[in-house]
């Protein structure tokens, strides 16, 4: 089935009753148990809760990351996830179920952002990692600008995300979870990018609004690992 099939097929079943069932099922097992088993702290998560067009920026630095983002967020949480999670049926239809929207890892999938921008128009919440795939350490590096063109073209909000210790619960190349502490520190929203005298953002302000992100994004990140460090003394 070619990549725009799966798509649909995904957008499809995202769309059911029983799907967002599911998501809501999942979430509230990940509050019971995850929370308690990596002794969660969170700040400001209330920012993830407000209306509207939302495009959430955490850091990467496991597959933790997303379900604990997911976790505290009243709202269901859309995403991009390659494409080869949805050719089997049954994880396809949990990764469509939970809100995921097949990619092409490694090309410019256009019909994606097309997707992505859809879900945006209808007012929903976005999850984008600005830094690509999954990085090490808690110095945030250069940004993509995705966030920053997803922002720019559906007026949505930016919510910078800092998350500390899932990286020692769950390395890259771990195929198990280890107990650790975790926080998740949410960052105030940012203004989605707009040009001068209403028009479009260009490049550089795109450019400038993805340094601001980062610059965010490290102040997150840095008070998250702070967090884990005042738990862990508990």
């Amino acid at each position: 089935m070619v990549s725009a099939e799966l798509r649909e097929l995904a957008l499809e079943r995202g769309r059911r009753r029983s799907s967002l069932a599911f998501y809501r099922g999942f979430r509230g097992f990940l509050r019971l148990t995850a929370h308690r088993y990596f002794r969660v702290r969170a700040e400001n998560v209330g920012v993830l809760d407000l209306p509207g067009p939302t495009i959430l920026a955490p850091v990467h630095r496991s597959n933790l990351d997303s379900l604990l983002v997911a976790s505290h967020s009243s709202r269901r949480i859309r995403a991009l996830g390659k494409e080869s999670l949805f050719t089997t049926p049954v994880v396809g239809y949990a990764c469509a179920a939970l809100g995921a929207i097949p990619v092409r890892r490694g090309h410019a999938d256009r019909d994606a952002l097309k997707a992505a921008l859809m879900l945006l128009g209808a007012g929903e919440t976005m999850l984008v990692f600005p830094e690509g795939g999954r990085q090490s350490g808690d110095t945030i590096g250069e940004l993509f600008d995705g966030p920053a063109w997803l922002a720019a073209r559906s007026g949505a909000r930016v919510v910078p995300i800092g998350i500390a210790g899932t990286e020692a619960a769950m390395p890259q190349g771990s195929r198990g979870v280890r107990r650790s502490t975790v926080a998740l520190v949410v960052a105030d929203p940012l203004d989605a990018p707009t040009g001068d005298e209403g028009r479009r953002a260009n490049r550089l302000q795109l450019q400038s609004f993805t340094h601001e992100l980062r610059a965010q994004l490290q102040k997150a990140q840095d008070r998250a690992v702070e967090l884990t460090g005042v738990a862990d003394a508990l």
